[in-house]
């Protein structure tokens, strides 16, 4: 709920000083916090429920702003680009492969993994311990390539 309440504040200012790329943003996030209110067996919403509507909506955005960009389409790139940038506020900050490599290979040493075939048991335990702070893919990525030794 507390994030219900930040956007309610942050998109009161974005109106007042008229950031459209913010209004759209925070506009989505609105919008999908309702949405996941309504939806049947919902539950109540907590923070990692929050955090998961958020990380949605930031990757809908980049993989469209990679779209556009490659059809050479900057206009909506750009707008994209900025409601992804707000949308990066409310995240936590994202690890850097570097950093997550280490976290990833004592969970394969915790887990006793040796095998690809179980690569699912990592990438659920990493999922669980990095949330919101590395992407699947880069966990995916590394997994296999540290089960691949």
């Amino acid at each position: 709920m507390e994030l219900e309440k930040k956007v309610m504040e942050m998109l009161k200012e974005a109106m007042k000083s008229k950031d459209e790329a913010s209004l759209r943003a925070l506009r989505a996030i609105k919008g999908a916090i309702i949405l996941a209110k309504t939806e049947k067996n919902a539950g109540e919403m907590n923070e990692e429920k929050e955090l998961q509507l958020i990380q949605k909506l930031a990757k809908q955005r980049k993989e469209s702003y990679e779209i556009y960009v490659k059809q050479n389409m900057m206009d909506l790139a750009t707008k994209e680009k900025e409601e992804l940038d707000v949308l990066e506020k409310f995240l936590p900050k994202q690890l850097s492969e570097d950093e997550v490599k280490p976290i990833i290979e004592g969970l394969v040493t915790e887990l006793g993994v040796t095998d690809v075939k179980e690569m699912g048991k990592v990438i659920g335990a990493a999922n669980k311990k990095l949330a919101g702070q590395a992407e699947g893919a880069l966990i995916s990525k590394l997994v296999k390539e540290i089960l691949a030794k």
